[in-house]
């Protein structure tokens, strides 16, 4: 697996087929191998790639206190992408999303075209619907989280896959990659505030989407507000919250169809 050496980490990311160049960032704990389902499914039209996140898996940190921000994850995601070839097609999901819209705002350079599927991002929500993010958050803030509410909330179901997937059991480096997010990318991303005017001069870049079982919950409500804020195409894809890893064949079929 290659490897960049960026400030402050090592990245580790692999390589998927072969054509133009698209990346994945799963959210969560995702590492490259959370999206391998879907890359090996995209891989005969597109050089798939992926990555761990600085402080997941594979991808040590200089100082392993650090906790990293959006933008250092949406610079390492930068570089990722100009060590394979840029530009690339991104697709984002969940804290993947949150990442690749600064990555698109800020290195627009970088990218070919985004579809940025279910970002949590309670600045584009009413009020209500940023005290639904917060209870979220304060749900994933416990010590030893309640995962079954954070999965209700959220609309993610690991049971409701498409025939032919199954999802293994977490591994202790799964465990250790979601601790990761809980105590360190959840509160950042939670904080965490998109520049909207700077994304403006890229939307014709930029599809918002949802899944078709997740429309009760709140970052697919933040992907229909924000791409109303920014007039940008809102599309389903199938699934709920994690409908990329659940159902990889529709998903990649439907992802496909969006990318230019």
């Amino acid at each position: 697996m290659p490897a960049i050496e960026v400030p402050g980490a090592t990245v580790h990311y692999q390589v998927a087929g072969t054509g133009p160049t698209l990346l994945l960032i799963p959210g969560g704990g995702g590492d490259a191998d959370t999206v391998s389902g879907l890359a090996a499914r995209l891989a005969d039209r597109f050089a798939v790639i992926s990555h761990d996140r600085r402080g997941l898996s594979r991808s040590t940190l200089a100082d392993p206190g650090e906790h990293p921000s959006i933008a250092t994850h949406a610079d390492d995601a930068a570089r990722v992408i100009a060590a394979v070839g840029a530009p690339a097609a991104v697709f984002g999901s969940s804290l993947g999303a949150i990442i690749a819209l600064d990555l698109l705002a800020r290195h627009p350079d970088s990218v070919r075209f985004l579809v940025a599927h279910e970002p949590p991002l309670p600045q584009v929500l009413t009020v209500e619907g940023r005290r639904q993010a917060r209870a979220v958050q304060e749900l994933l803030e416990q010590p030893g989280p309640q995962w079954r509410d954070v999965a209700l909330a959220l609309a993610i179901d690991h049971s409701d896959t498409e025939p032919g997937v199954e999802i293994p059991r977490p591994t202790e480096r799964e465990f250790a990659n979601q601790r990761f997010f809980q105590t360190r990318d959840a509160p950042t991303a939670h904080r965490y505030h998109l520049d909207l005017d700077a994304l403006r001069p890229n939307t014709s870049r930029l599809v918002l989407a949802g899944g078709t079982k997740s429309a009760h919950a709140f970052p697919h409500h933040c992907a229909l507000a924000l791409a109303e804020a920014l007039s940008v195409p809102f599309e389903e894809f199938p699934g709920d919250h994690v409908g990329l890893v659940t159902q990889p064949t529709t998903f990649a079929t439907r992802l496909a169809e969006l990318l230019p």
